[in-house]
């Protein structure tokens, strides 16, 4: 498809690869999830505008350490990473307003070797009003922003202008199933020409009460934040779920190593999803899983990095158990 230009200047470009087909997307999530034996609803449909508000107050709640951890890592050793790669461009997926990211692109900055930020998001007002922000901070810098999926939308990266950093941060690799993760790992691959560096944050392997608390505050934020698919389903497929008969449910599956997030439904249901002709019926306790959180360990980390064609060259981890990993 042809990209649509949202804004050109000198120094910023942004083009959006969004084909009017999302919607289409979740149509066939629910399709497929909800008529599953064990029903499931992908992660990434959790973030509409309300979706993302949530999320950001879950990262500033005390029991949900990963968001902090690795901004320390990265107050800590962005100059060292910037150092090590001696990177000329960030490609950043599911970038957001680079809240982390900007302390290592100053890094890069300081260190005389930044040309250029490539991020990736599906909100193109985010994507440019971000731009437009970076290039006043950091004289002399491009940025080429991608409105789109980073699932699908990955092959409109440009070409390696010298050394790149490929960074996907937050533990967002651990929603993916492992088979899923290893195929994702390996289309990251290509990204990096010859001389980059992937920097991947991950959760590691914890105290599962640690790990059950973060998915489950006492605040219930995530609660609402999880409740917020059916919402988005109500919405934009004509559905009549009735979020409030389903509680939030969060554990750490011990022989997977994952969290898990699942509604239970509080009583038998009927839910029509007009948009698909669907009727789907709920038994009490009956319950609808939201999302997987994979924990790792260095040795499924090499495993899975080793599975793409790639080497893990540090692992950089905080004092609450969450890595940055640099893999080449």
């Amino acid at each position: 498809m042809e990209p649509v230009l949202h804004h050109v200047n000198d120094a910023v470009t942004v083009r959006s690869y969004l084909d009017g087909t999302e919607g289409r997307a979740l149509a066939d999530d629910v399709l497929d999830g909800l008529t599953r034996p064990f029903k499931e609803l992908p992660p990434k449909h959790f973030y509409d505008a309300r979706g993302a508000e949530l999320f950001d107050r879950i990262c500033d709640l005390p029991e949900y350490y990963p968001t902090r951890a690795e901004r320390a890592i990265l107050e800590a050793r962005s100059d060292w990473i910037a150092l090590q790669t001696g990177a000329a461009e960030l490609v950043e997926l599911g970038s957001g307003t680079a809240a982390k990211t900007r302390l290592l692109l100053r890094a890069l900055h300081e260190a005389g070797t930044l040309r250029r930020y490539v991020p990736i998001d599906v909100t193109a007002s985010m994507v440019r009003r971000t731009a437009e922000e970076l290039v006043d901070e950091l004289p002399g810098l491009r940025v080429h922003g991608i409105v789109g999926d980073f699932e699908r939308h990955l092959a409109h990266v440009p070409q390696p202008d010298g050394p790149r950093i490929v960074a996907f941060l937050g533990g967002t690799i651990g929603n993916f199933t492992p088979g899923t993760r290893r195929s994702f790992l390996r289309r990251l691959r290509p990204l990096l020409g010859a001389e980059g560096t992937l920097l991947l944050g991950c959760d590691l392997v914890k105290d599962p009460g640690v790990l059950e608390a973060a998915y489950d505050d006492a605040a219930g934020v995530t609660a609402e934040f999880n409740r917020n698919v059916l919402h988005v389903v109500n919405r934009e497929l004509g559905a009549d779920f009735a979020p409030e008969a389903f509680e939030h449910v969060a554990f750490f599956d011990r022989e997977h190593e994952w969290i898990e997030m699942r509604l239970r439904a509080t009583r038998p249901m009927r839910v029509r999803v007009a948009a698909l002709g669907l009727t789907v019926r709920f038994a009490a306790g009956e319950e609808l899983r939201t999302e997987i959180s994979a924990k790792f360990t260095r040795a499924r980390l090499e495993g899975d990095l080793a599975a793409a064609g790639l080497h893990l060259t540090e692992l950089l981890v905080d004092a609450e158990g969450f890595a940055l990993v640099l893999a080449r």
